[in-house]
């Protein structure tokens, strides 16, 4: 179902997503911490409250003492009735603390003692300095009784402080958890949409590939997101079209050369004959004519045969048989299979390397090291050294070969890997070469995913030659 859908489509369902789980972490963040900002925002005012409950109860203690001792000094009824008043306020005060958690048997002791106040209130005027001085005694009591409550208040508010604090860090840590969680499972979310996404993209990359190598015997198909998989089909489409087009350079290249070795035998056979004498004996204008069509024809179908055999290179090199192959091995039977050619022109070839293992078609590196070292001996100088070196590097095999030749000249280093493209530097007294050898060299190695260069030298010509370790196909 999600191939139906555009990579650009699935990039923003995937950010969104993402965005998604990072949002509802945040807002849950948000929430908690207005909750807990609420609370304390509450606590804050229950806990004015509770200090202001406390401390007016402590000044209406105050005002029921001095009310209820004038009253009894002075048998008032006013003074009475204030403390009434004041007395009503004090056990509403007193209500309300003890609903927020004041214990029973202080808000008991504290009710008791003002029962006892009121009893004292009313008697014998010969009593009242009796009276008057138990209700200052009882007062100490009262009073007692208040700071106890305000004790208790404060003990009430710390703890709902410290209950506060108990939700706070357990908000805090609950808080951290899934924070982290959330993080990391966007981060798992990102990597895996990555992942997903660039799987069909690497598909794509090594289809371009492969088709930039000419490995056209791979069929190109992308799962993934509609487009890429549109993609995916309109480069198939295209090695299609390079297949066909291939085959028909293929039947071009057979049949202009079936056309043209008929009538170039009748030429070398008709010329065959003239030298013979067949039709008469020739004078030397005559004969020297007939040498030169003779040479001419030989070199036209050297060129023939030449072409054939690049076109042939060039389609096996789509074709790769790959097997482990130690090539500091192969280079030594290299070497030896030409020893006699190198050592005709007493040349000193050398390997340096060491033992490696690599995964390759033998025998289209064996032929590439074969033309790279019939090359340098070709080019080489009496008496010169020849040197190949086969080393090791962080993503490929490397493979160096020094010769002390002419060199090639700066205006053919562009194109000295061109089909029959011959350098102007040529060695003296050695027959001038067809041009094919370094392109069939190239497209071996170009096949294996590999890279040759000419680099500066100074005497003589320095190919490399790099083949990766891991191909993908």
């Amino acid at each position: 179902m999600l191939q139906r859908f555009s990579f650009r489509q699935l990039l923003v369902i995937a950010f969104l997503l993402i965005a998604a789980l990072l949002g509802a972490a945040s807002l849950r963040a948000l929430f908690a911490l207005e909750e807990l900002t609420l609370q304390s925002r509450d606590n804050a005012s229950r806990a004015l409250e509770l200090n202001g409950a406390a401390q007016s109860l402590s000044e209406r203690s105050v005002s029921m003492e001095r009310s209820s001792r004038q009253s009894v000094v002075l048998d008032d009824r006013v003074l009475r009735g204030r403390f009434a008043d004041e007395a009503r306020d004090a056990t509403g005060i007193l209500t309300k603390l003890a609903v927020e958690g004041i214990h029973d048997d202080v808000a008991g002791r504290w009710r008791a003692s003002l029962q006892t106040v009121n009893s004292l209130l009313i008697g014998p005027a010969d009593t009242a300095l009796e009276r008057e001085r138990r209700l200052a005694q009882e007062f100490r009591e009262l009073e007692e009784v208040s700071n106890a409550i305000a004790v208790q208040v404060q003990q009430t508010i710390q703890q709902r402080n410290r209950s506060l604090e108990g939700k706070l860090d357990a908000s805090r840590h609950q808080l951290r958890r899934q924070v982290s969680w959330a993080i990391a499972l966007a981060v798992a979310m990102a990597l895996a949409f990555g992942v997903w996404f660039t799987l069909p993209l690497r598909r794509l990359e090594r289809a371009i590939i492969g088709l930039g190598e000419n490995r056209l015997d791979q069929v190109i198909a992308i799962r993934g997101p509609a487009d890429l998989a549109l993609v995916g089909q309109r480069l198939n489409w295209l090695r299609l079209r390079l297949v066909e087009l291939d085959a028909d350079k293929s039947r071009f290249l057979r049949h202009i050369s079936h056309e043209l070795k008929t009538p170039l035998a009748s030429l070398r056979e008709g010329v065959s004959l003239l030298e013979d004498g067949v039709a008469g004996a020739l004078n030397a204008e005559q004969r020297e004519i007939a040498q030169i069509l003779r040479h001419n024809t030989g070199l036209l179908q050297s060129q023939i045969e030449d072409l054939l055999r690049f076109n042939t290179a060039a389609f096996e090199a789509r074709q790769l048989h790959r097997q482990p192959v130690e090539l500091l091995h192969l280079m030594e039977a290299q070497v030896d299979a030409q020893q006699l050619q190198w050592r005709a022109r007493e040349l000193t070839v050398s390997i340096v390397g060491e033992p490696l293992t690599l995964e390759v078609d033998r025998e289209k590196i064996d032929t590439a090291l074969a033309n790279l070292l019939s090359n340098a001996i070709r080019y080489s100088p009496l008496q010169g050294q020849i040197r190949l070196e086969l080393s090791q590097q962080p993503e490929c095999a490397r493979i160096d070969i020094h010769d002390q030749g002419v060199g090639v000249a700066a205006a053919d280093r562009a194109r000295i890997f061109e089909p029959f493209y011959r350098g102007e530097r040529q060695p003296e007294g050695v027959v001038r070469g067809s041009g094919i050898g370094l392109s069939i060299v190239h497209e071996y190695v170009a096949a294996h995913g590999g890279h040759i260069e000419l680099l500066p030298d100074h005497p003589g010509a320095h190919f490399r030659v790099e083949l990766p370790h891991v191909f993908k196909t």
